[in-house]
């Protein structure tokens, strides 16, 4: 960054005052210069003796999945029946056991689905409806729910300033009146019927929107609602406190928790639930704080979806959690299927780089990201610890279903361990690193010529045509023996057969101090080249009867230009010295297509 500053100031002096660029002024087209004069800052609770920050979260929140109702009233096009039902049984299976079905009030289609969903739930899955605090409505959604197993009655109420003035003119004392006769009616319509007595009854009151809303008053007005209701431990009341519009930090959301968890009374009758949006883009942390901050429960959308800039995630929640440790109690193992499902029914894609779901976050293209995470692979499979260490990846891909062939992908940004990491997981070569340092120029040169990533059949073809044995020359025998009349080092005979494309037979003699030598020494006899060792290296390929070697070996010679240049080969096969000397014929073959030698 530093030369690329220095060479820019150079190029502008060089080229004269008159060509230097003048400052940049603001042209504040639309945006006001001062915008303070037009928006206030959020006036946050006084809680000087906060206790979150200190807090940790060590188990899982009770979850509440509304995909089916806050998630598909932002659709631009609803779910369909057939859709609902699907994404259903895949809640369930992913293991809520909460969820938010429909507004049943609202429609007959969403009614009817809300009868599938009660008549299909397991026993230990809530089926939760909403309605607004009218009588016709909520006798409408009491009906809905007739005959399930558990039930969720959730009703909401304007108790923010600018809900209450704006949209209903309703006064405070107002709106904690149509709270207490709303929840009055519910329980007449639920707990207190005898006929109603086959469900398990919960009643969720959410004071919109409190994330704007005076605590005080929050708390005020859901202290009315309890007593109204009369929970008890083993059957608490809901309250959900909702960022229905994200309008502060996710630090002064906790601060407002913190302190209606402190002041709501007989706390152990109360579940407290989050529902953040997020406006501001901290849907996540204000969950999580949130919990740091006293709350039981969450609600939310699988990958955000919601109104305007979507609910909180509660894939990213879950995996958050199961990063540090922490259950989250969620079976998000096949998150492939998951995101099928969310994509075909919502009709929007899981953006790729979506926390934990999107296409591109278990993926580096990076050449010293792929590095990094090559040589944590290689560190993890030595050591004995379970304990997943490995950089750039919080998360074991496998954990959620995805292989590790998708961690690394290979364009011409990459480095030497992309390309190596793509052929050690695909045929198990460890490539040596002078290896990898050639072989990576020639996969960056092809990726650079199309203009677009390599997928891995491509890296694999583009390695085997470079570095292993193709048909100009092929082994068909060998014999070594010791050369006992030789007067110096060169005490190995070898006799070679080879076969040439065209179906010749090749007959082969030479002397060394080993076999590769000697292979050498015949190669070099017969087509007058001499081929010299620089590096070779060898590894295992498989474990037990059916391993075998992986030989690399690097040989320079002299071309036709007189230059001296180095060459890698690369051979395979249940026998040591066979495969060195596949890896020679590699490059023997390359020399033949080259024009260097004529066979």
């Amino acid at each position: 960054m530093r030369r690329t500053l220095a060479c820019l100031q150079k190029a502008a002096t060089s080229a004269g005052a008159a060509a230097r660029i003048p400052p940049v002024k603001l042209a504040y087209k639309n945006m006001l210069r001062d915008p303070s004069s037009k928006y206030s800052a959020f006036k946050a609770v006084d809680l000087p003796n906060r206790t979150w920050p200190n807090n940790a979260i060590t188990k899982a929140p009770r979850w509440l999945s509304t995909d089916l109702r806050d998630g598909n009233q932002s659709l631009p096009d609803p779910m369909s029946i057939p859709e609902k039902k699907e994404y259903f049984h895949k809640l369930v299976e992913v293991g809520f056991k909460e969820i938010e079905v429909s507004f049943p009030s609202a429609s007959q289609t969403d009614f009817d689905f809300t009868r599938y969903a009660v008549e299909n739930a397991p026993e230990d899955v809530a089926i939760q409806v909403l309605t607004q605090s009218r009588e016709p409505l909520i006798r409408r959604t009491v009906e809905s729910v007739k005959g399930a197993k558990k039930a969720i009655i959730h009703t909401y109420l304007a108790t923010s300033d600018v809900f209450r003035d704006v949209v209903f003119g309703m006064s405070k004392e107002d709106a904690i009146a149509k709270a207490i006769e709303t929840t009055r009616l519910v329980r007449s319509l639920t707990k207190d019927d005898p006929a109603m007595q086959d469900t398990e009854w919960t009643f969720e009151f959410s004071p919109e929107c409190f994330s704007d809303t005076p605590t005080d008053f929050a708390v005020e007005i859901c202290e009315a609602v309890k007593a109204a209701w009369e929970p008890t431990a083993a059957q608490p009341i809901i309250f959900n406190l909702p960022a229905t519009v994200e309008v502060a930090g996710p630090n002064v959301y906790a601060d407002q928790i913190e302190y209606f968890c402190s002041k709501i009374s007989e706390r152990e009758k109360v579940v407290v639930s989050v529902h953040c949006h997020n406006d501001r883009g901290c849907g996540v942390a204000a969950t999580e704080l949130g919990l740091l901050a006293g709350a039981d429960r969450v609600e939310g959308c699988l990958f955000g979806n919601g109104e305007r800039t979507g609910n909180v995630d509660l894939v990213t929640v879950a995996l958050n959690m199961y990063t540090q440790g922490v259950s989250p109690e969620l079976d998000l193992s096949d998150m492939e299927s998951i995101i099928a499902i969310s994509e075909k029914c919502n009709k929007i894609p899981v953006h790729p780089r979506a926390p934990y779901g999107g296409d591109l976050v278990v993926c580096a293209f990076s050449g010293s990201h792929q590095d990094a995470i090559k040589k944590g692979f290689a560190k993890a499979e030595a050591r004995d610890s379970q304990k997943w260490t490995i950089p750039y990846l919080p998360l074991d891909p496998k954990d959620i279903g995805r292989s590790y062939e998708a961690v690394i992908r290979v364009n011409s940004q990459s480095g030497k361990g992309g390309a190596a990491w793509v052929v050690l997981r695909s045929l198990g070569l460890d490539l040596p690193r002078n290896l990898q340092v050639v072989f990576s120029s020639i996969v960056q040169q092809r990726a650079d010529s199309l203009g677009r990533e390599l997928k891995t059949d491509e890296i694999i073809q583009l390695f085997k045509s470079e570095y292993l044995a193709t048909p100009e020359l092929t082994l068909r025998d060998f014999e070594i023996s010791k050369n006992k009349k030789a007067s110096t080092d060169n005490d190995r005979e070898i006799f070679l057969v080879l076969e040439t494309a065209g179906g010749q037979q090749v007959n082969l003699k030479g002397q060394g101090n080993g076999p590769i030598s000697a292979f050498l020494d015949a190669l070099s006899q017969k087509y007058g080249t001499l081929l010299e060792v620089v590096n070779y290296s060898e590894h295992m390929v498989g474990k037990g009867s059916q391993s075998k070697a992986a030989t690399y070996v690097e040989l320079s010679y002299i071309n036709k230009d007189n230059q001296k240049v180095r060459q890698w080969g690369c051979g395979i096969h249940s026998d040591v010295s066979q495969a060195s000397f596949e890896a020679i014929l590699s490059i023997a073959n390359s020399l033949v297509q080259s024009g260097e030698i004529a066979l």
